[in-house]
């Protein structure tokens, strides 16, 4: 870990911001060429047709019906509560499903070694190699 220093902008591992400097000024319309509107300013024609699909649009938001909430059927209260579609435990079922895989993936590579270090085990001992 890198050591910190006092007054420091950065913290380790970052660069430090880039020194910029100021904004360039603007240079003369002549020298330039032709000077450009703000961008701000919009011609009478723009204006026009911004009023204009502002009304188009309005008018389609009139024009659509207003759905009307439709009042859900009630369920008696004895009845057992269904599993949602979207509920945690459809979701965690589906998030765990890779733990049991992962799990039976560990038990056989784990049990698979214990098996080959018992098996280099017996045939040591079979054969009297080694120091014991």
């Amino acid at each position: 870990m890198a050591k910190r220093v006092r007054g420091s902008a950065t913290r380790p591992g970052q660069r430090p911001r880039l020194q910029r400097s100021a904004p360039p000024r603007p240079r003369p319309a002549d020298a330039v060429g032709p000077s450009l509107a703000p961008l701000s300013s919009l011609t009478e024609a723009e204006e026009a047709r911004a009023a204009q699909l502002e009304a188009a649009i309005v008018a389609a938001e009139r024009a659509t019906p207003v759905s009307v909430p439709r009042e859900r059927p009630t369920r008696p209260l004895d009845a057992e509560p269904r599993v949602r579609q979207g509920s945690i435990a459809v979701r965690a079922g589906e998030e765990y499903a890779y733990v049991s895989r992962d799990v039976r993936r560990i038990v056989l590579i784990g049990g698979s070694l214990i098996a080959l270090v018992i098996g280099i085990w017996v045939v040591v001992q079979a054969t009297g190699i080694g120091p014991f």
